[in-house]
């Protein structure tokens, strides 16, 4: 069963850079699944695709995240990451990480704040 389990920072200072890793467990970010992808939920909103790394490290963004969001992987510690620049409040939302085949970690609040 493969399993999702998201990290970093509950709090973020504006301005600053936002890192979360995804861990993935059970199975391989190489071979399991195609796409790997964050997603947000900011508080009283939908869901929103921030972004996803697919295999070759080819990777695709929301339009309206573009410049300020970066994916990366570790295929050695079978993690991929999540950066967000120059945050602020609206920033501030459950972030989650999934794969194509409808696998999502548990999710991880992140508040922007001063």
């Amino acid at each position: 069963q493969v399993q999702l389990q998201e990290s970093g920072p509950g709090l973020v200072k504006p301005s600053q850079t936002l890192s979360l890793t995804c861990t993935v467990s059970g199975g391989s970010i190489t071979t399991n699944s195609y796409y790997w992808s964050w997603i947000r939920q900011p508080p009283g909103k939908g869901l929103e695709w921030m972004g996803a790394i697919a295999n070759g490290d080819r990777t695709y963004y929301s339009p309206s995240q573009r410049g300020r969001t970066s994916i990366s992987r570790d295929t050695s510690k079978n993690q991929f990451t999540l950066q967000l620049s120059s945050v602020t409040p609206e920033d501030t939302a459950v972030y989650y990480c999934a794969d194509d085949l409808g696998h999502w970690g548990q999710g991880t609040q992140v508040t922007v704040s001063s």
